[in-house]
């Protein structure tokens, strides 16, 4: 039960009460009348007898005196009532009840209006709660979806970093093995001097090159002037891992480079017996 209906029910037994509680009073004031009427009576039936007394004590006197004296007409002493008590101002008990009504009905307008705006503060604050978990879940679905775009990103550039690699290995190896063939091929040192000046003169400007379009391709700017907080960490974290990456190709590259050194010292060495072993022929030919 709820206390707005508490105080309806409270109001209805006092509305009840208020009849019988009227009529004890009645009854009460008219239990009060007739004991004042009975002492306002024994006061009169007193002052009577005492009336009397006196009258009898004096008529007494009067007939002694009478016969020492000349008689004298009585005095009558009038019989005295004592004054009436009024009963007070009347109590109007309709606009007592009528009172109390309308207080109580003012103080159950007051608790009604003030749960309607409890209810209403109380909605108001939920909508409201609502809204803050709505825009809370967008803003992640937001962050979540920026993510997936990065890491699709960053997967199709390590895939396109790899593809790219494997393609120059796959070319750098051909070149290698093309040049191991023209090594083995011309045995004649003159051969060998040659393609030594042609390296000289015109691939090592074209090596140079190729370095430059590398490094060119490889450094890409960064962009980090209108990037967030995150961002710049996602942005670190990238370039973390690309320069371990760079790091294990360079030391790839190191390992083949000197591998490539000790199978060139190796060529050249064969290629200079080679050269011994045939000017040793073709001077024994001559002899």
């Amino acid at each position: 039960m709820s206390d707005n209906e508490e105080v309806v029910e409270e109001c209805e037994e006092e509305v009840e009460g208020e009849p019988a509680v009227e009529e004890e009073e009645e009854e009460e004031q008219e239990e009060e009348a007739a004991e004042e009427e009975a002492v306002q009576e024994m006061d009169e039936a007193a002052a009577e007898e005492a009336a009397n007394e006196e009258r009898d004590g004096e008529e007494e006197a009067e007939d002694g005196e009478e016969e020492a004296k000349p008689k004298f007409k009585p005095f009558i002493i009038p019989n005295l009532i004592p004054p009436k008590i009024p009963d007070g101002e009347k109590v109007d008990f309709d606009d007592i009840h009528r009172k109390r009504m309308e207080k109580d009905l003012m103080e159950l307008q007051t608790l009604i209006v003030v749960h309607f705006e409890s209810r209403k503060k109380e909605e108001d604050d939920i909508v409201n709660l609502k809204d803050r978990i709505e825009k809370r879940r967008s803003e992640r679905a937001e962050q979540q979806r920026i993510r997936s775009e990065r890491d699709k990103e960053r997967q199709k550039r390590l895939e396109d970093e790899r593809t790219r690699k494997e393609e120059e290995e796959a070319k750098r190896r051909a070149d290698e093995d093309a040049k191991k063939k023209k090594t083995l091929t011309s045995l004649h040192f003159g051969g060998y001097m040659q393609k030594l000046t042609e390296k000289r003169s015109g691939k090592r400007q074209t090596e140079r090159e190729k370095k430059k379009k590398i490094l060119s391709d490889r450094r890409k700017p960064l962009d980090i002037e209108n990037l967030s907080q995150d961002q710049l960490k996602e942005k670190a974290k990238e370039l973390w891992e690309w320069m371990q990456d760079l790091e294990a190709e360079k030391f790839e590259l190191q390992h083949q480079l000197t591998g490539q050194k000790y199978q060139i010292n190796v060529l050249r060495n064969r290629v200079s017996d080679d050269q011994k072993t045939s000017k040793r022929a073709k001077r024994g030919l001559r002899k």
